[in-house]
């Protein structure tokens, strides 16, 4: 046996129990964790044509956050009668969309299914805390991943007509949560106008339709959007929140700001000018992950199980 069948076999059992062991072992501990509770709540009262935006802002427990459109595309789960099977059921969704991820991240970079890559990069993603605590916590970031790389693959594939997907994969994203938001700049430098098109479309489109059917949709507008815009001094990993609670200077939350997006820029600018063109795939996936580290450490909310979206940019 070669080398790489040796640590193939190895890999191979060490992935498929880390992936046991996160999705199944630590979910099922007979409580429904964070995240979880909050969206499954908000769903079953779309469902039931009740409120959904009504909760006490001030307290530190988890908030629904969704938009309308958000709360139209997580509907289905609130016809699952409980609780529990729901939660299983959005935690097996997670575990595919991540393992979906990892197989189109390993074509992109032109291994094949059968090689040590997808074991070893399985095994590296199931051990990370991001991935712990996005399925632990049950949270939406599995999906969030598995867009991204779908925009890229889309984006990177030389085909003008995949431009309409690669928006539709960001856009569905941004439906929900606005984390990858910054990653329409490498089309927008790129010239892939098509993909702008789709990304702000499918967001719009889903607003548009849900508006009507959510009980309360201006009490998002009223509580929701300035609870979101505002930066709280609790689970949050941003140069602000972490300056808040730790009592920084005004001046030096300010400075360490401004310091970070001036490194961000100078690195884009870098890789734009060198590697755009001779090479496609380490530009595009190295410049996300610039965009959305300063992202997350310049505005106002970041989140430890964000990482996860670092996977593409750390296979260059």
């Amino acid at each position: 046996m070669s080398t790489a069948e040796v640590l193939r076999a190895a890999l191979w059992p060490i992935a498929i129990m880390s992936i046991i062991h996160r999705s199944w072992v630590l979910t099922s501990n007979g409580y429904i964790t964070d995240d979880w509770a909050p969206v499954y709540r908000a769903v079953r009262n779309f469902r039931a044509g009740v409120d959904i935006y009504n909760e006490h802002l001030d307290y530190v427990d988890p908030h629904y956050l969704y938009p309308p459109g958000g709360t139209l595309l997580m509907a289905p789960f609130g016809y699952i009668d409980t609780i529990f099977a729901a939660h299983n059921w959005f935690v097996a969704l997670n575990t595919l969309a991540i393992i979906g991820a990892a197989c189109l991240l390993v074509r992109m970079f032109g291994f094949s299914l059968t090689s040590v890559a997808l074991p070893a990069l399985l095994a590296a993603m199931f051990v990370t805390e991001s991935v712990t605590n996005t399925l632990v916590f049950t949270n939406i970031n599995g999906c969030i991943l598995l867009a991204e790389v779908l925009f890229f693959r889309w984006l990177l594939d030389g085909r003008v007509g995949h431009q309409w997907w690669a928006g539709a994969a960001v856009g569905l994203s941004l439906v929900v949560k606005p984390v990858l938001g910054v990653l329409l700049l490498l089309p927008l430098l790129n010239r892939q106008w098509r993909a702008l098109v789709t990304a702000v479309a499918v967001p719009l489109v889903f607003n548009a339709a849900a508006w009507p059917l959510v009980a309360d949709p201006m009490n998002f507008v009223k509580r929701t959007l300035p609870y979101i815009f505002s930066t709280r001094d609790y689970f949050n990993s941003s140069v602000l929140g972490n300056g808040t609670y730790y009592g920084l200077p005004t001046w030096l939350i300010i400075t360490l700001r401004l310091g970070f997006v001036v490194l961000a820029t100078i690195s884009l600018w870098l890789l734009n000018r060198y590697y755009r063109t001779r090479d496609p795939l380490f530009w595009m996936l190295t410049s996300s992950g610039v965009l959305l580290i300063a992202s997350w450490l310049c505005l106002s909310l970041a989140q430890g199980y964000y990482s996860m979206m670092l996977f593409p940019f750390l296979m260059t």
